[in-house]
């Protein structure tokens, strides 16, 4: 074997020993389902990618989990939505890293009509995946929790019904951020902030790092959740 041939393995093997790693520590890193949540996720259907709660209404909603999150940790408030009619469709990604899968939305039928939406960068990849205009086609709203639109998911000029909810004990998002990344929404962007609620409470996991502890309890604030999103998806269904 050459020198160049060597040296061609050794950097091989290291850039795959590397590779090997940064897998292996952001598997460490994933925030695990409350035992709540496994509960709520057994009344599902797993479709390929999806974890499905079946519904009669419309439209579809289609949901992107935060970054590291496994799906089934936002089971709670999903099962109320679609109790409440509206069918949701959690997205899985590979590595629970929804950058990694932006267009994950296009492996489930949306012809009925949907929305999109997703929490912390879940919810900016959502966005992205809205503003291309060839996903526009019966798209009927965007929403954000703990989130918000950047320049690749510009939605200020879409006319699209925007909903974005946060949480006033969050910890994780960075505010001046989400203050800034204003001018990428509409300006009739419906907004609601949950009092006492947190990052992690969005999703009912173990506590993400950073955040700060909740004043309210993750079953509150889930109950919050399901409660703003059936109040937004019945206003879309009357337009």
């Amino acid at each position: 074997m050459s020198e160049k041939s060597r040296k061609r393995l050794t950097i091989g093997g290291l850039i795959f020993a590397i590779v090997c790693l940064i897998l292996l520590s952001l598997k460490n890193q994933v925030y695990y389902p409350e035992m709540q949540a496994r509960d709520a996720v057994k009344s599902a259907k797993a479709k390929e990618n999806f974890t499905y709660f079946e519904g009669s209404k419309k439209p579809l909603v289609i949901f992107y989990p935060g970054a590291l999150v496994e799906p089934e940790s936002y089971g709670v408030w999903a099962k109320k939505v679609s109790e409440n009619g509206y069918p949701v469709a959690i997205a899985h990604f590979p590595l629970d890293y929804a950058l990694l899968s932006v267009n994950r939305a296009d492996q489930i039928d949306k012809k009925g009509g949907y929305v999109i939406g997703g929490h912390s960068l879940g919810g900016v990849c959502a966005a992205r995946y809205a503003a291309e205009r060839k996903h526009q086609k019966n798209l009927k709203g965007v929403f954000l929790m703990a989130s918000y639109a950047d320049e690749k998911g510009d939605l200020s000029k879409t006319g699209i019904p925007v909903l974005q909810i946060t949480a006033s004990r969050d910890g994780v998002i960075r505010k001046e951020r989400l203050k800034e990344n204003n001018r990428f929404l509409p300006g009739n962007a419906v907004k609601e902030v949950i009092q006492g609620g947190n990052h992690s409470g969005f999703g009912a996991y173990t506590t993400q790092k950073g955040d700060n502890k909740a004043k309210i309890s993750t079953q509150q604030q889930q109950e919050k959740v399901a409660e703003i999103m059936i109040k937004w998806l019945d206003s879309l269904d009357k337009k």
